[in-house]
């Protein structure tokens, strides 16, 4: 009907398939992980409704790039939910933001660059357990149909 079928033998390595079949290719690729959270801020100087205390829950995607290991992997989408919760998150959710973020204006467009700065310093720190990973791009929905982006060129050209 659909084609579906059990398999009835899992491959096993190192029988039905090598080590070295593993990795398939030497190109770069990127991944992304996408995560939410929750927090409250207000906006200085600034006149509109966003001046006065608010909540908002945020989604933030990462794109990262590298080149896969030997076992085919860039990088493990568990180690990046790792980097977020131990060295990122701790200061977004649930949190208000002009307390827990660097002095700043806690604009999306200020913020998405904090964001790309922390990611990027945690893979520079890892950077034995990655090969060539980077941060490609940040994005940082405040609303469901509103964010700011940072990008590598952008952030390193400048």
């Amino acid at each position: 009907m659909f084609g579906f079928r059990i398999v009835e033998q899992l491959q096993k390595i190192d029988q039905d398939i090598k080590r070295e079949q593993l990795k398939y290719h030497t190109k770069r690729v990127l991944v992304s992980k996408e995560f939410t959270f929750d927090s409250a801020h207000h906006l200085h100087d600034y006149e509109g409704k966003c001046k006065n205390l608010h909540g908002h829950t945020y989604k933030v995607i990462f794109g990262l790039s590298g080149f896969v290991d030997n076992r085919g992997l860039m990088i493990d989408f568990g180690d990046i939910k790792e980097i977020w919760k131990s060295e990122i998150e701790i200061h977004l959710d649930h949190k208000y933001l002009n307390e827990t973020m660097p002095p700043m204006n806690t604009t999306a467009e200020n913020m998405v660059v904090w964001i790309y700065e922390k990611m990027a310093e945690a893979l520079s720190d890892r950077r034995e357990l990655y090969f060539g990973a980077r941060v490609e791009f940040v994005r940082l929905y405040e609303t469901p149909t509103s964010y700011a982006e940072a990008r590598r060129e952008w952030i390193e050209s400048e």
